[in-house]
């Protein structure tokens, strides 16, 4: 199992470079940030300096969407890092959340975001696409390389995970829901004539290592990752909004939490103490998310590996970044790697 960390690009762009760093020589293989141009600094710029900073880590976006760049833009931004720095991106890419709804517009439609998927990944491998019925061509790319891996939650989505992308980025660690919609993104695959096994497979979630299993330890873990819940509850608002409750589409145990859920403000999204997130109970900080000692990690880590899981990515925002990476350094990537 690869690992990869998760962070917002939070002034000073410093800061990420030294975590990112320090992520490295812990054992993480990857090094992911949000994109949301509004909210945070500009990921590109910042990819930049980590991996001049590194020598093996693979960085990319968790994830970008279709609008707020050009597909030609995005494309060439790769394909620059990677002649760069050789071939160390993957896209991650979805519809768009808080990139979208913060700057006054909705998120993608599926019908884009797979356009998009094939335009950038072609384009950023030196392939023609057409992009707006253009077809254009990057005409310095050679031997480029780029894995689009995408966010899914819904039916329509995991299909389409299923069918285009070479990776599946799921933002929660629940194993029932994990277990769901890795069976539904490789019969989509399969159906799509692919091999469903070809497919990159990637958990994403927060991790909190506690001391021990004290009530107080976990009461404290919980409060610094119920943000998660409200993040992922607003994937699934739009799933209820979509195909409605109890619809058999979606599994209840996603979505059954969100009934007392009102409204959500963006200016706290991803951040611990989100005022937003009261209605997130502690079952779902404690199914979506890993909390409690390293030894906890390790025994849910192991049921996501056999349940098909390549990559967990460690969401790293609450009171102990530093801690968290070490401790899965020292701990947790020996017993999985």
């Amino acid at each position: 199992m690869d690992f990869g960390l998760v962070l917002q690009t939070d002034p000073p762009a410093s800061a990420v470079v030294d975590l990112m760093r320090r992520a490295e020589h812990n054992g993480f293989r990857y090094g992911w940030t949000f994109d949301s141009a509004v909210l945070w600094q500009e990921p590109f710029v910042i990819y930049s300096r980590i991996l001049e900073h590194t020598e093996h880590l693979v960085v990319g976006p968790m994830v970008t969407n279709p609008s707020t760049r050009t597909w030609e833009v995005t494309a060439s931004t790769f394909a620059t890092l990677n002649e760069m720095y050789g071939n160390r991106t993957v896209c991650g890419i979805g519809r768009g959340d808080s990139a979208m709804r913060v700057a006054g517009r909705s998120p993608n439609t599926l019908a884009t975001l797979g356009e998009a998927i094939d335009a950038i990944r072609d384009l950023a491998e030196g392939r023609e696409a057409a992009v707006g019925g253009q077809p254009i061509k990057i005409p310095w790319v050679k031997d480029g390389r780029l894995p689009v891996w995408m966010g899914a939650y819904g039916p329509k989505a995991l299909a389409l995970a299923g069918q285009k992308a070479d990776g599946f980025i799921l933002q929660l660690a629940d194993p029932f829901l994990t277990e769901w919609m890795i069976k539904a993104v490789r019969q989509a695959a399969v159906e799509a004539g692919r091999d469903p096994d070809s497919l990159t497979i990637c958990v994403a979630a927060p991790a909190y290592v506690t001391a021990d299993e004290s009530a107080e330890a976990l009461a404290h873990a919980r409060e610094q990752c119920r943000w998660f819940g409200g993040m992922v509850g607003n994937h699934v608002a739009d799933l209820v909004a979509k195909y409605g409750e109890h619809s058999g589409m979606v599994p209840d145990e996603l979505t059954a939490y969100i009934k007392d859920r009102h409204g959500y403000d963006y200016s706290h999204h991803g951040r611990a103490a989100n005022p937003s997130t009261d209605f997130v109970p502690d079952e779902i900080v404690d199914r979506f998310c890993l909390l409690g000692p390293a030894e906890t990690h390790i025994e849910k880590l192991k049921h996501l590996r056999d349940l098909g899981v390549d990559q967990f990515a460690v969401y790293d925002m609450h009171d102990a970044k530093e801690a968290t990476i070490d401790a899965y350094g020292s701990t947790v990537i020996p017993a999985l790697a």
